[in-house]
């Protein structure tokens, strides 16, 4: 056997076959458990840690991301006190590597208070950020200005100004010295003027060593190869008795990368006599695949939705292709399962077949969320996602943002895929 060097960290970790130990402290435990369960694979294995730690939590996102990454391996515990702890880790399935961050309730078990997660390039290290008065003074007015410049709806942007203004002149923000903790607390408190759950700002702590320099990535392969490894979001396509497609996907993806994979899976299921959309696990995306997989259940030239620029103070149409590969579902039955996490581009896709009629939707009212967004960067390490848009369907003159689509049959997310089943079946057996 070959040990591995271990390089003892500054926490004083100790090291054994180049793994280094966990500490048993409550943050330390949810960690290992939420590592074991996770590397397991097994989704009862996960399923039991989500109750246990994390019930907010989707199941099927949690497979789903452990199907993508393959598990992770433990590189290193960067910090660590009773009810925080920090560490890195490497996607078994890749060379990419991740930095950790997560907060627990100081009780038994320590469920989890809060995780992130976030992939940082090769050679790149966490920074020690501590903000000070001038960091986070630079911040807000970074925010401030991103939001008047971008903001769908300037009033809003001015309401949320004054209200992130007044907080730090009352000191609300004088004791936050941690970068993650001060972006939640500004998205937060951004939230409760605007209620815009698009609307985030962001903190990321990587740094490149200043010994090597930064490295050259190509942005646009790279997100290629992410979703090829994902399937586009693409998780199953069946045929269910009797004759039912059955699609489900996890996001509406570039179809400049992905339409191929949209356009298999609709000619996969083109002879079915009625399908099911399966969204209880979709966040959203580009508004160019909603069109595309929509343009497979009308028969000619249906409007889909409009969204309003505000900077531009310009209105794009979308409209079903006059062209897709393959046979058209036109005239099945279709239906739309829907859940609370349900978002944006999926929310369209929903929203607009049932103003149009084409489709039952069933299941939970969805998140509510309708103002497309962009990125901007602030500093080295703030950034900020501003809605700059907003959806006007052409049929209701307004959107879903803040309520979520209303199904047209209400049900435990978990019970939509029994019950639009036997909807099918029951209307196939009518026709």
């Amino acid at each position: 056997m070959t040990l591995r060097l271990c390089v003892i960290l500054t926490i004083g970790a100790a090291c054994m076959f180049g793994q280094p130990s966990i500490p048993d402290t409550p943050a330390g435990r949810t960690l290992r458990a939420w590592l074991d369960a996770f590397n397991r694979g097994d989704r009862a294995a996960v399923e039991a840690y989500l109750q246990k730690y994390e019930p907010s939590r989707s199941v099927d996102q949690t497979m789903a991301f452990r199907d993508q990454t393959g598990g992770f391996d433990l590189l290193s515990i960067d910090k660590s006190d009773r009810t925080h702890i920090e560490f890195r880790v490497k996607e078994k399935a890749s060379p990419t590597e991740a930095i950790g961050k997560m907060d627990v309730k100081d009780a038994e078990p320590g469920a989890v208070a809060s995780f992130s997660l976030r992939g940082v390039p090769p050679g790149f290290k966490p920074a020690d950020v501590k903000l000070d008065a001038e960091t986070r003074a630079r911040v807000i007015d970074g925010v401030v200005a991103k939001l008047t410049e971008f903001y769908v709806f300037p009033e809003t942007a001015k309401k949320m100004e004054e209200s992130v203004r007044a907080r730090h002149k009352q000191g609300e923000y004088d004791s936050v010295t941690d970068g993650d903790a001060f972006a939640e607390l500004l998205t937060s408190h951004l939230r409760e003027v605007s209620h815009d759950k698009h609307l985030r700002v962001g903190f990321n702590p990587g740094m490149p060593p200043p010994s090597e320099p930064a490295r050259t990535l190509d942005g646009a392969a790279q997100a290629r190869t992410r979703m090829e490894r994902m399937n586009c979001g693409f998780e199953k396509a069946e045929r269910l008795a009797p004759n039912v497609g059955y699609l489900k996907f996890n996001m509406f993806a570039d179809p400049e990368v992905c339409g191929p994979t949209a356009i298999a899976a609709m000619n996969f299921l083109a002879n079915v006599n009625a399908i099911i959309f399966d969204l209880r696990e979709n966040g959203g995306g580009d508004p160019k695949m909603v069109a595309l997989i929509s343009s497979y259940l009308f028969d000619g030239p249906t409007h889909l939705n409009d969204l309003y620029d505000r900077g531009k103070d310009t209105t794009t149409q979308y409209w079903t292709l006059s062209y897709v590969p393959g046979k058209k579902l036109t005239g099945k039955p279709v239906f739309v399962l829907t859940s609370q996490r349900t978002f944006s581009g999926a929310e369209e896709f929903s929203y607009n077949l049932k103003n149009l009629k084409r489709a039952t939707i069933i299941g939970e009212v969805t998140g509510g969320g309708a103002h497309p967004v962009s990125g901007h960067r602030i500093d080295t390490h703030f950034m900020i996602g501003v809605p700059f848009a907003r959806a006007v369907n052409p049929i209701s003159k307004t959107n879903w943002e803040g309520t979520g689509v209303e199904p047209d049959v209400k049900s435990p997310a978990a019970d939509a895929l029994d019950i639009a089943r036997k909807m099918a079946a029951e209307q196939l057996k009518k026709n």
